[in-house]
């Protein structure tokens, strides 16, 4: 990093709840929130946002007759940056940039509105600005009534990481001062479901835990569906507002043998971990917050890349999906909140299913991962702001 960039907030809403003192009481529990919801006629495990969150965002696609038209990715995004702006200090500044990204995007919608197509043949005006992936932060930066650039992109499940990736940018380059970045999903839909069911990587458990992400003995997939979105204010320098600073980034990708394919020991994650670390002694990392899916090639190839990068000098390795659920575009920025409360806190949550006691420790340096289909893999190194 040529200058130190601080993370001075940041907000998320999932079924962990919302808010950093909600979210933080879900991680300090050894239950899941993941739910079984029928989606044409079969079950399937999900993890919905919770119902405080969901009268939140009733009452806000109320505020104004415009938001009621919208899908429930803008819904989230637009009242988890509200919230973030607010914990940030930021409210009467103008002059701060938008980089919101989507996996799915406004699939709610899109899915009525191809559904109404079918029936009738025709469609409604709304139907295109509605599903568009940039209307997540163009409406965003509507809402706050910012000034600075507005980017949406879709890196699927990288997606939130990589927003972050653009936000240091801008900010390194000396473009913009302050950058509002995120990912925001609502992908709990029938045709979604049913994609990932068509993969064969989403959970049939019956156990407790119907997602055993990280558990490398598992013996079958179990991805399993969350939703939610996680918004971080950034700026320069270091002050008393930081909660992290962001000390090294990398990102990497894979030449493509399959569509959802990642190498066997996730080369791409090797390449942007040891990027992240620069010349800062593997040693230093006190823990990583991992990507792994739930799936049994995706979690156990990115072991392998932990294993090839830090030897014998592994980290204390975690996961949040099995108790989130995988938040797609989301995902990367909720694990980095997660990294955020361990540092504040000063205490690892490890997996239920491999050691159910939470570990008080000296957690200076958190290493975050986050990779999308076809090996788009990013790494945020974040060190304690004291």
């Amino acid at each position: 990093m040529i200058n130190p960039i601080s993370i001075v907030s940041i907000h998320s809403l999932s079924a962990l709840g919302e808010g950093s003192e909600e979210v933080w009481q879900s991680y300090s529990t050894n239950s899941h929130a993941l739910k079984e919801v029928v989606f044409k006629g079969e079950a399937a495990w999900v993890a919905p946002v919770s119902e405080k969150n969901q009268k939140l965002i009733n009452i806000l696609r109320q505020e104004n007759q415009d938001y009621r038209k919208l899908d429930d990715t803008v819904l989230f995004a637009m009242l988890s940056a509200r919230k973030a702006i607010a914990l940030a200090g930021w409210e009467n500044q103008k002059d701060i940039g938008v980089n919101i990204g989507s996996s799915r995007g406004a699939t709610g919608l899109f899915e009525k509105y191809h559904q109404e197509f079918l029936t009738e043949g025709r469609t409604v005006p709304l139907a295109s600005p509605t599903t568009t992936l940039g209307n997540i932060s163009s409406w965003v930066a509507h809402d706050l009534q910012t000034t600075g650039p507005e980017i949406s992109h879709s890196i699927t499940c990288s997606t939130a990481l990589h927003a972050m990736l653009n936000g240091i940018a801008w900010i390194q380059s000396g473009m913009a001062a302050k950058f509002l970045v995120g990912g925001s999903e609502a992908p709990l839909t029938d045709f979604t479901i049913a994609q990932m069911k068509a993969l064969k990587i989403y959970s049939q458990e019956k156990e407790d835990y119907p997602s055993k992400a990280l558990d490398l003995t598992k013996t079958r997939n179990s991805m399993v569906l969350g939703e939610g979105a996680v918004m971080a204010c950034l700026e320069q320098g270091i002050s008393k507002r930081s909660t992290a600073v962001i000390e090294g980034i990398g990102f990497a990708t894979e030449i493509l043998e399959h569509s959802v394919s990642i190498s066997t020991e996730a080369s791409c994650f090797q390449r942007s971990m040891k990027m992240a670390l620069g010349d800062i002694p593997p040693g230093s990392v006190d823990a990583i917050v991992m990507h792994a899916p739930g799936t049994l090639q995706g979690d156990l190839s990115e072991f392998k890349a932990v294993q090839k990068v830090f030897g014998s000098e592994l980290p204390l390795l975690t996961t949040n999906k099995w108790k989130t659920g995988h938040t797609l575009g989301a995902s990367g920025l909720l694990s980095l909140e997660m990294a955020l409360l361990m540092l504040q806190h000063q205490v690892f949550i490890p997996l239920p299913y491999n050691n159910p006691k939470a570990e008080s420790k000296k957690l200076h340096r958190i290493l975050v991962n986050a990779v999308g289909f076809g090996g788009n893999a990013v790494s945020i190194l974040l060190k304690h702001p004291n």
